[in-house]
């Protein structure tokens, strides 16, 4: 009977064991299993260190984003006195006087965009030119070292530039090029006025050569995205190389017009070697002998000087327009070369 008790008490004691150790296996799973969801929702198929780098990566893209907002603000918020005291009246008149603190901006954008097209003028079919010899035309021994000369342009300092344009193209156009235009086009508005070789003649060469490179290897690029089976379909038909080369620019026009509108963005802020050659007078002018201003050389001649607080203003406002333009330039060029490379692919 003793014996009957233990043993019952021992199969008790087991049976009691046996079931608090599956209520504790079954809190363990369970605990497990909700950490397991929980982290699996964080992370999902990733584990901790491409989650952190991801995040790392994203916060440094928005660093950069905020920095560009940040710079709009802070030049929106120190030019609000010009901006209350001139109002659109900045952007249509013509006054730039320090002195009377009357600010019109109109003559410094007028030469911007005029210096600004008609180096896209000049630029614009030797850069497509370089390109679709480099990308259809060129040997590969040739291409490699000539791409790369292209691009080496655009490394140049541009006070190299100014310094050049100073003592070698300056010279040059008053010495040879101005005269030659005023005594084939003496009626012609755009040949008027003295022979200075500062203004904007020379602010277009300079501005010309410094676009180059860009236009030149964007547009490579451009072109080399196209497939090779649009070439073999017009060699096919019996095309020859210059049609085959018009087939493969159609299809790449519209990256082509933005490597150009890449450029004009270029263009528009260049300031050192446009305002060591383009002369510094605010005033509108139909020649292209006379000087000019833009709003980069504006910033650079006159910011240092500026002494009111009316004046520094007025020069924030310009850079704010400038940093505008600039930026919706750009966004639209890197638009119009993305639709072509996505074409593509």
């Amino acid at each position: 009977m003793e014996r009957r008790l233990v043993l019952n008490k021992t199969a008790g004691d087991f049976a009691g064991s046996r079931s608090e150790y599956k209520l504790q296996n079954f809190f363990k799973k369970s605990k497990g299993k909700k950490r397991v969801t929980f982290l699996t929702k964080i992370l999902g198929n990733k584990n901790i260190g491409d989650l952190i780098f991801e995040r790392l990566t994203l916060l440094f893209a928005m660093l950069v984003f905020f920095l560009v907002v940040l710079m709009g603000w802070e030049m929106y918020s120190n030019s609000t006195l010009s901006i209350k005291t001139f109002g659109l009246k900045f952007l249509i008149t013509s006054t730039w006087d320090p002195v009377a603190e009357v600010f019109g901006a109109l003559p410094v954008i007028y030469g911007t965009f005029v210096s600004s097209l008609l180096a896209l003028l000049i630029a614009f079919p030797l850069g497509i030119g370089v390109a679709v010899f480099l990308a259809e035309l060129a040997p590969g021994w040739l291409e490699k070292p000539l791409s790369f000369l292209t691009e080496l342009l655009a490394g140049i300092p541009s006070v190299i530039y100014g310094l050049w344009g100073i003592f070698v193209l300056v010279p040059w156009l008053r010495d040879s090029v101005e005269p030659f235009f005023q005594n084939k086009f003496p009626n012609s508005p755009l040949f008027q006025g003295a022979p200075y070789g500062f203004g904007m003649l020379a602010a277009a060469i300079i501005l010309s050569i410094m676009v180059l490179p860009i236009i030149s290897s964007i547009s490579r690029d451009v072109l080399k995205s196209v497939p090779n089976t649009q070439r073999e379909a017009a060699y096919a038909l019996g095309a020859t190389k210059w049609e085959v080369t018009k087939v493969v620019l159609s299809n790449a026009k519209s990256g082509l017009l933005g490597a150009t509108m890449l450029g004009l963005g270029r263009a528009i802020g260049e300031t050192m070697a446009v305002t060591m050659v383009i002369g510094n007078r605010p005033e509108i002018s139909a020649s292209l002998l006379n000087p000019s201003y833009t709003m980069a050389s504006v910033l650079a001649n006159e910011f240092t000087e500026a002494t009111s607080d009316l004046y520094i203003s007025a020069l924030i406002e310009l850079a704010l327009i400038l940093f505008i333009i600039t930026i919706m330039v750009n966004i639209l060029a890197r638009l119009l070369v993305w639709s072509t490379e996505r074409k593509w692919k």
